[in-house]
């Protein structure tokens, strides 16, 4: 992807340009043909990735600690469903959190609990 700059445009727009040469002068796959040379991925290619750790600290803490309140009202919600319930539980999970990715991940959480809830209450 290339940023191309447009002078009728008053800002930059993305291209899609294709990256393979075809060893022509012109056209849009032009240029000298190379070998791509294939790359580890960088370290910074791994921020935010799940480890099993974190991911393993996370589950006792839950097991141990349960819900929050906040957490506990919405699952109150998805329990108590209705027409809109998902709606409401998304709102009011963006109040609480402050923005919308979190809200909608909190949403899936809330509701994985739920059915683990009702899966262990049906295998009882």
């Amino acid at each position: 992807c290339e940023l191309l700059y447009d002078p009728t445009l008053t800002k930059q727009y993305s291209k899609n340009i294709s990256t393979m040469a075809n060893g022509i002068a012109k056209g849009a796959d032009s240029g000298y043909v190379t070998e791509k040379i294939d790359r580890k991925p960088r370290p910074s290619r791994r921020k935010g990735a799940l480890g099993k750790r974190t991911s393993l600290c996370r589950e006792i803490a839950r097991e141990v600690c349960g819900l929050s309140p906040y957490e506990r009202r919405i699952l109150d919600m998805i329990k108590t469903g209705g027409s809109a319930a998902d709606k409401r539980v998304y709102k009011f999970a963006k109040r609480r959190l402050g923005s919308h990715k979190r809200a909608l991940a909190k949403r899936e959480d809330i509701k994985a609990v739920n059915a683990a809830e009702r899966a262990r209450q049906a295998q009882a």
